[in-house]
């Protein structure tokens, strides 16, 4: 049998009033009221009574939870110290970490070995403002450190010089080798390079001591100074006026490779960009001593050989009668047979096209099997040396109408007839003229590989270009 305490005999809270919970409402304006204070004191902090005890009214609990306040706030005020110092740490070591990444973005080998800098980078595809910095900042401290020692150079140099050239004119030649090296060196770098060469009596004290030195090594590095003098116009005209041109082919002889690359190189600049340079060299006997280089096999030094060749024979008769008399077309033709490398392939059709033009080496290059050798490269992908063999052959033709073992030839110029290239079908139809006339056995040959339909095409599709169509009717 379950008793229920009477309401009166309730048990009351520890503040000595009953659980507003457990107290009879007299009305529902009361009740509400009596929620208002739970949900005001729950959200000011202090539990409702529902869940705890309910604060006491007396004046001790009242200083104690004054007490308890200030507590309250004073460690709130201590929590707030706390993370202000964090802060400030955190900034600090912010700062200290920027200034690493900077220092590494501009200045990386004034850190320690192994060093690691933490990164601020979020996104990978992000860089941070550093990461930007880094290449440009790189350019410019490089730019400066260029700048720096380019001046340092040229003041080394142009301190340098006036002793350089009482060096360089000594009786003694291990003082002058000494001094040549020190030229070259010098040489190398722009700035000393610059004050070199404009200095004339500098350059006529390397060219002297290149005139008069008998030892091999004094030799390549004083050819070796004006050959890096040459890449500028500067220098051209300091060799030019000091007479170095002479001097220079005089080493055209020498056993030594280095010192015929220098000399070769250097006379080439020369004939490419100083007036005057041309009649300086064949007076010099440059063309005999170039024509004799054609027997080497280091296929980059024949093809400056043959475009120093070119540029001395182009509108000069008399150059083209010295190659003649150097048997320059047999030499000419040889290469032609026997190298593959496109570059001397085309200096070599160059300078045979400008000695084609003259009557008495155009039987010279026939007999040397001229013809057959520019036939072996009519198919070669390179359009530039395709048109000079065939302007080449074109010029040629008329010297070879009994020239026999032409069927080779024959066929590759019925095929460039369909060529879209009008130059190509002009040489083409040209040459098939010339070498049929007269000639049975080559109109046969013409014959047999398609001529006539290919000819009969070129006419209809020349119109009125009599260039093309008279040639071509001329050889029907």
């Amino acid at each position: 049998m379950s008793y229920q305490m009477p309401q009166q005999a309730r048990p009351m809270s520890q503040g000595g009033y009953h659980n507003p919970a457990d107290m009879p409402l007299q009305n529902p304006k009361e009740q509400i009221a009596m929620w208002q204070q739970n949900t005001y004191m729950s959200d000011s902090g202090i539990h409702s009574g529902a869940t705890t005890n309910a604060p006491s009214l007396s004046g001790k609990e009242e200083e104690m939870d004054a007490e308890w306040i200030e507590g309250q706030t004073q460690q709130g005020f201590n929590q707030a110290a706390f993370t202000t110092e964090q802060v400030d740490d955190m900034n600090q070591q912010l700062n200290q970490t920027r200034s690493q990444r900077v220092r590494a973005a501009m200045f990386p080998e004034t850190l320690d070995e192994g060093m690691e800098i933490p990164s601020t980078q979020f996104d990978p595809q992000q860089p941070t403002a550093v990461q930007r910095l880094a290449e440009p900042s790189q350019m410019l401290k490089h730019a400066v450190v260029n700048l720096i020692n380019y001046q340092d150079d040229a003041d080394l140099a142009t301190r340098a010089i006036p002793e350089l050239i009482k060096l360089l004119n000594d009786e003694d030649q291990v003082v002058v080798s000494q001094a040549a090296m020190m030229v070259h060196r010098l040489s190398k770098k722009e700035a000393s390079r610059h004050a070199i060469m404009n200095s004339q009596q500098m350059v006529a004290a390397l060219v002297r001591a290149l005139s008069n030195s008998n030892d091999l090594e004094t030799t390549r590095v004083t050819v070796g100074a004006l050959h890096n003098l040459s890449h500028h116009r500067q220098g051209l005209l300091a060799i030019f006026k000091s007479g170095g041109i002479p001097a220079l082919v005089k080493l055209l002889s020498s056993p030594v490779e280095s010192v015929l690359f220098y000399a070769i190189t250097t006379l080439h600049n020369l004939l490419l960009h100083q007036e005057g340079s041309k009649t300086a060299v064949r007076m010099a006997g440059g063309l005999q001593k170039m024509v004799a280089l054609l027997q080497r096999n280091n296929v980059k030094f024949l093809a400056i050989v043959t475009d120093c060749l070119q540029i001395l024979a182009y509108g000069n008769q008399e150059s083209k009668l010295i190659i003649l008399a150097s048997q320059g077309p047999q030499e000419l033709v040889r290469i032609l047979r026997s190298y593959t490398y496109e570059k001397l392939l085309w200096t070599t059709s160059r300078v045979l096209k400008v000695l084609s033009v003259c009557s008495s080496n155009k039987p010279a290059i026939v007999e040397s099997g001229g013809m057959q050798a520019l036939a072996m490269h009519l198919t070669h992908q390179s359009t530039r040396l395709v048109q000079n063999c065939l302007w080449t052959l074109r010029n040629l033709s008329d010297a070879a109408t009994k020239v026999d073992n032409m069927d080779q030839l024959l066929q590759n110029l019925v095929h460039l007839l369909r060529a879209s290239d009008i130059n190509v079908v002009t040489c083409a139809a040209g040459i098939l003229s010339n070498l049929t006339c007269n000639n049975q056995r080559n109109k046969i040959t013409v014959c047999q590989v398609g001529g006539v339909e290919a000819l009969v095409a070129t006419i209809y599709s020349a119109g009125e270009r009599e260039e093309i169509t008279e040639p071509a009717v001329s050889t029907d």
